[in-house]
């Protein structure tokens, strides 16, 4: 099978792309997994999923739901942890067809720190992600809830990531401007947007929560609009002026979705639920989206990217 159309090259904060989609965290697997579906050519990366530094199980069954309109989960960050992630998963990474992304998660700021530089120290990842959706133990806030907390957090790690971009995986559940703000002021390359809702669904014969957290993150297309009203601000209001680039996330099925979020703003578009539905989905959105590229009269998708015509 051929690859993917040249008009979909895609450069994200200095890493060549061979297409604009990436893999979201926590949606295939720990690095490599999709290999086994498709050809990776067709993304334009992967991103691990969110490792921290002691190995995790992860929250009871049932962590992971559909709904209608997506899907919740509370997977609680289940992952081999650092040491075996470097030892089994890591040398791995430059063999891929695609270029590799290391999504990383603390619940205190020194893990933070350590995470980055065990990932900045590893040539094989281009970008290091924050996730900042995990409990900040020493005050029981979200360091992606709280823009001041956020801001802390990078003044620590920004130090730390000497070689890699760094991108900051931002919360939908607070002032997505005002988070953007404090993580492009910290000194991130670049901007994740955004991550899961915070929802719940009650089993309604048990009159128990669905999901044994009770809490969790609800993802899908009926984010997607949301999420791309999300993306459009911040790059009116912060990306675009700072010229940080945006991966749009959030219920990307078709061609349609991922179009939406670049002319919203966003350089490159992350898949994840569609995954779940059909781990080759990428193959076909590649498709649908390079058609409209030509469509549109452009050359290439980066024409594309902030495009909207308001």
């Amino acid at each position: 099978m051929a690859g993917p159309d040249p008009n979909l090259r895609t450069v994200l904060a200095g890493t060549a792309l061979s297409t604009p989609l990436v893999a979201a965290a926590g949606t295939c697997g720990s690095l490599d997994e999709l290999s086994d579906a498709f050809d990776l050519r067709w993304l334009g990366a992967v991103t691990t999923k969110s490792i921290t530094v002691e190995p995790r199980d992860g929250n009871a069954p049932w962590r992971i739901i559909d709904v209608p309109g997506g899907m919740m989960n509370a997977i609680g960050l289940a992952n081999v942890g650092l040491d075996a992630f470097l030892r089994d998963k890591a040398p791995h990474a430059g063999r891929m067809a695609c270029p590799a992304f290391g999504s990383v998660a603390g619940h205190a700021v020194d893990e933070y720190v350590r995470m980055a530089d065990a990932f900045d120290r590893l040539t094989g990842f281009p970008v290091i992600e924050l996730n900042v959706s995990c409990p900040n133990t020493a005050t029981g806030l979200q360091f992606g809830d709280d823009p001041s907390a956020l801001r802390a957090l990078m003044a620590e790690v920004r130090p730390a990531v000497r070689r890699a971009k760094l991108f900051v995986k931002v919360s939908p559940n607070a002032d997505v401007v005002r988070l953007s703000e404090a993580a492009v002021a910290g000194g991130a390359d670049g901007l994740t947007l955004v991550n899961t809702f915070t929802a719940m669904s009650i089993d309604v014969h048990t009159r128990r929560p669905r999901l044994s957290r009770g809490r969790g993150g609800l993802s899908g297309p009926g984010i997607h609009p949301i999420a791309v009203r999300m993306v459009h601000d911040v790059h009116r209001a912060v990306a675009g002026p700072a010229k940080v680039p945006i991966i749009g996330l959030g219920g990307t099925l078709r061609w349609e979705d991922a179009a939406e979020f670049i002319l919203a703003g966003a350089t490159a578009v992350g898949v994840g639920t569609a995954l779940f539905v059909d781990p080759r989905s990428p193959v076909a959105l590649a498709k649908g989206l390079a058609r409209w590229v030509r469509d549109q009269g452009a050359r290439e998708v980066g024409e594309l990217v902030g495009a909207l015509e308001a």
